[in-house]
């Protein structure tokens, strides 16, 4: 593992343990040139994937940028870390599951927007904003709208 401080290729384990979701493995790990302690986590990849995006570009999926997004809408909401992991992890797995080797960004929104529907509604409505485009105040207000309803049944 390449050192992120002096680009070393070299580096020791120093300690090596499943995440709390037991999907990963936290190692901790010290290089042999600088001697600077860092982490890295190995996670299971079935297949390679491609995400297909709304105007026809190919990318390949990032699950750093899945759990960012998921973090930017759950920001100052009273959402745990390990939650956005356990979210993103079941999102992972859903699309790497699929049999597909590419799978339209749309479906990994409509993804997203089903576990922030059940984990917080205000996290939920933040992601729509920017997955759906809202334009004005009232394409919030009509969106919240359907929330509120959809929560008072």
């Amino acid at each position: 593992m390449r050192c992120p401080f002096c680009a070393h290729e070299d580096s020791q384990v120093k300690d090596s343990r499943p995440t709390e979701d037991a999907v990963a493995i936290r190692r901790r790990r010290q290089c042999e040139a600088c001697g600077a302690r860092f982490t890295t986590f190995e996670r299971v990849q079935l297949r390679e994937l491609t995400v297909l995006k709304s105007e026809g570009r190919r990318e390949p999926f990032d699950r750093t940028k899945l759990e960012r997004s998921i973090a930017i809408a759950c920001r100052k909401r009273p959402v745990p870390p390990e939650r956005i992991e356990k979210l993103a992890s079941s999102i992972q797995r859903q699309v790497e599951t699929s049999g597909e080797s590419e799978i339209e960004s749309s479906r990994i929104g409509g993804m997203v927007m089903d576990g922030l529907k059940a984990l917080d509604p205000v996290a939920y409505i933040r992601f729509a904003s920017v997955y759906k485009d809202f334009r004005e105040a009232r394409d919030f207000e009509e969106f919240a709208g359907t929330v509120s309803e959809a929560g008072s049944e």
